[in-house]
């Protein structure tokens, strides 16, 4: 774990904004700091050349960083048709293939990367789906006209089980989505040590049972939803599309409607929990039923080996009867889903992509 280092988890979170945004790390870390010292007439010797030859160098990293991010929206078409088939694209209905985005905002991934939020969706803060106070409380975005019967998205924060918040991950997905009708949700959850699994699993389970009773008066159709997570609300997500309506995991609202339309796995972890036996790993519940899947995974994700995503991935698609889609993020980081970047505009691309497909092949009667 690189965090039990001396300096390990500054170190990570900049090497993470380096890797994620190549371009803004060019811009703060070489370019402007070499024009500074050219217009204060610093670059006057011999050393201070050096210097500059050195930051000239040095820009081959961030070529190469920023090259594989952009290589990663061919590798995810390829996962894309390998999961869904050739002709997914054709196959999805023409009024949902409308809305799908067909180039990447290129304006907002070089000069407002970290900005998250739109004009057009409205934010509702803190609001109440379980009694734990605001460790059980869940932002919802929709767009401010408020369509009618749109398809819902839950998301769960990462943050080992002990750490994170809602409205801090994956809020590019969420902004988006909510931006072309979807009803969205990020929520908290109870965390370690005064939670311990399954409470997290019944957290998310209280909050597929909210979405159910509530949704509808924001204009969400809970009839389509979809349950994504990152690092270890991808964990929960996993388990919670793979445990549907499973009463042991919901004590209190047993007949509560917990089924979900597809999951999104985003540099998750994939095995047990902490201390406890293999029934609390996401592997241990695959089964011939489990809806469809989208797992995205960097090949540099240093706190989850990208082998246990493969181990993963293949598992499901072995015994899964629904696609599995499996994106593998050449250079990608652990949490690469905090910015607007290349890559992960990418990745909201697809998952919109794969919702699509899906919510197609939910309208078709299946022999």
């Amino acid at each position: 774990m690189p965090f039990s280092r001396p300096l390990g988890r500054p170190s990570y979170y900049f090497g993470l904004a380096a890797n994620e945004l190549p371009f803004a790390a060019f811009f703060w870390l070489l370019l402007l700091p070499t024009a500074l010292a050219f217009t204060e007439g610093d670059i006057d010797s011999v050393g201070a050349w050096v210097i500059v030859g050195l930051a000239a160098v040095t820009t081959l990293g961030p070529a190469v960083i920023a090259h594989r991010a952009l290589g990663d929206r061919a590798r995810i078409e390829h996962a894309m048709a390998e999961g869904l088939g050739a002709g997914w694209r054709a196959a999805i209905d023409a009024d949902l293939a409308e809305g799908l985005r067909r180039r990447l905002p290129l304006a907002r991934i070089l000069f407002l990367p970290i900005l998250k939020r739109r004009p057009d969706v409205r934010r509702v803060a803190n609001l109440a789906y379980g009694d734990a106070g605001r460790r059980n409380l869940l932002d919802l975005y929709h767009h401010r006209s408020r369509p009618q019967d749109a398809p819902v998205m839950i998301h769960l924060h990462g943050g080992h089980y002990s750490g994170g918040h809602k409205n801090s991950q994956s809020l590019p997905l969420l902004y988006r989505l909510a931006s072309q009708g979807w009803v969205c949700i990020s929520a908290n959850y109870r965390l370690r040590p005064g939670a311990q699994h399954p409470d997290h699993l019944i957290d998310l389970k209280k909050v597929i049972a909210w979405v159910r009773e509530h949704a509808h008066e924001y204009g969400a159709d809970p009839t389509t939803l979809f349950v994504a997570g990152s690092s270890a609300g991808g964990h929960m997500a996993g388990l919670a599309a793979l445990t549907q309506i499973d009463p042991a995991f919901q004590p209190g609202f047993e007949n509560a409607d917990t089924s979900v339309t597809g999951a999104i796995y985003l540099n998750g972890w994939y095995g047990p929990y902490f201390g406890q036996g293999p029934e609390s790993s996401p592997l241990a519940h695959i089964t011939a039923d489990a809806p469809p899947f989208l797992i995205a995974h960097g090949d540099l994700d240093p706190l989850v080996p990208v082998a246990d995503a493969r181990h993963f991935a293949d598992q499901l698609r072995r015994t899964s009867a629904n696609p599995v889609v499996y994106a593998e993020l050449r250079g990608g980081n652990h949490a690469f889903d905090l910015y607007h970047s290349f890559r992960f505009e990418a990745v909201v691309d697809a998952i919109e992509g794969f919702a699509a497909w899906v919510r197609t092949r939910e309208r078709t009667p299946q022999p």
